[in-house]
């Protein structure tokens, strides 16, 4: 018999990619799919997945297991959201307002809003107010389904308020469920008081603010937003080269608001991910698909921004690039902590189908974060991360779009989230 010490029963549906490898192409569809089924772990990992009748033929509770009800809900994997930029305060409604209005993005970063207006915010906080804001997205996240989140630094544009916000981001995580998987962004845009002297701002990433990171420790990735606004071709390169030196992982912004070229560097210096990619060329792409680096879609993004230009789902299934759906959560383009909604928009903007998306969302972003080994599918051995969505089967997540329906949320083999009140009577 298998010993557990947590069970997930009454599942009417449960729907998962399989493997530690990304699905490309045809197979990014492709779910393993059980109905009437359980899943049980031991220690925080999954050892059994498969249908009722099995779990009560090979599975035994040990004294104080915890037994979880999903009646009749749909069990996935826990989300993995792979793109955010989670420490920051303060938020920028207004300018939201501006762009209902008009304003464009790029048109509000020249006169100095945008990024620039959350820096100035972030620079007089302290870390500790920073964490506090962290940890009660974190909270809102994992009540939503997600239970593995990256997280940008990149509104303080200085050494000593990046690593205050990668500090927040390290001290927020030491005991929540949800693992942050930190990157630095000091590479988001040029500060104010560098943009007489662009190499200078440059030089201070290269010589002190990166080898400081690394250092310490505070971040697995380094990230460079490529954009007329931001970082140019040459600049990004020398950034990344010094990062990867460094041992850091690499991402990038890419091709988001024109076709930069930003994706054929991502490809050239191996990045994990090219993110947003709305601009991106053919060659682009199929250069993303040669380097194996994993586009990362954000598509709420796009909508939120009222971009004409749709995020280009189906162009990179048929190049064969690993397709990721992820929040950009953020104060100014996209403030979306629900990895649902992103799963509805990459379906009903990018054009993929519902299973395409759920592995976007779960395998292909734990393979972009380096984490498809332990996490982003439900099968014996990975980590315990399930969710429970109060829904017969998986498509009327986006079916029945805009309501949040998480009912269970199990991280790393522990119950951590449970909403069982019914509606209120009529």
């Amino acid at each position: 018999m298998i010993e557990a010490d947590l069970a997930v029963v009454g599942i009417s549906e449960l729907a998962t990619p399989i493997g530690p490898a990304p699905r490309i192409g045809g197979e990014l569809g492709r779910l393993r799919v059980e109905h009437a089924a359980a899943i049980a772990s031991c220690a925080g990992r999954i050892v059994f997945v498969g249908t009722e009748r099995e779990f009560g033929e090979t599975v035994r509770l040990v004294d104080g297991a915890v037994r979880v009800d999903a009646q009749g809900g749909t069990a996935l994997p826990g989300f993995v959201d792979a793109h955010t930029h989670l420490p920051f305060t303060g938020w920028r409604e207004r300018e939201f307002d501006e762009r209902l209005r008009g304003a464009t993005y790029s048109e509000i970063a020249a006169r100095g809003g945008g990024i620039l207006s959350t820096v100035e915010k972030v620079r007089s906080a302290t870390v500790e107010d920073l964490a506090g804001d962290v940890r009660s997205r974190l909270d809102a996240m994992l009540r939503l389904g997600t239970t593995t989140v990256e997280a940008k630094s990149g509104y303080g544009l200085s050494l000593p308020d990046e690593i205050k916000q990668l500090e927040a981001l390290r001290l927020a995580a030491a005991e929540h469920p949800v693992e942050v998987v930190p990157t630095f962004l000091g590479a988001h845009t040029i500060p104010r008081e560098h943009r007489a002297d662009r190499e200078a701002y440059v030089d201070a990433l290269v010589e002190e603010m990166l080898p400081e990171v690394s250092r310490r420790a505070l971040a697995e990735y380094a990230d460079v937003f490529i954009d007329a606004q931001a970082f140019t071709i040459a600049e990004a390169r020398v950034i990344l080269e010094a990062a990867r030196g460094l041992g850091l992982g690499i991402r990038v912004h890419a091709d988001q608001l024109a076709d930069d070229g930003a994706a054929m560097l991502a490809a050239e210096l191996g990045a994990a991910s090219a993110d947003h990619l709305e601009y991106a060329s053919d060659a682009g792409l199929a250069a993303l698909a040669r380097a194996g680096t994993s586009g990362v879609l954000l598509p709420a993004a796009t909508f939120f921004l009222m971009s004409d230009r749709r995020p280009p789902g189906r162009r990179l299934v048929d190049f064969g690039v690993p397709v990721v759906l992820a929040t950009d959560f953020n104060p100014g383009s996209c403030p979306l902590e629900s990895m649902g909604a992103a799963l509805a928009f990459g379906c009903l903007t990018a054009r993929l189908g519902v299973d395409e998306a759920i592995t976007a969302a779960t395998l292909n972003a734990a393979h972009a974060l380096g984490r498809s080994d332990s996490t982003g599918s439900l099968e014996p051995g990975k980590r315990a991360d399930v969710v429970i969505h109060a829904v017969p089967s998986r498509h009327h997540l986006v079916y029945r779009m805009g309501l949040p329906r998480v009912r269970q949320v199990v991280a790393a083999g522990r119950l951590v989230w449970e909403d069982l009140q019914p509606l209120p009577a009529r």
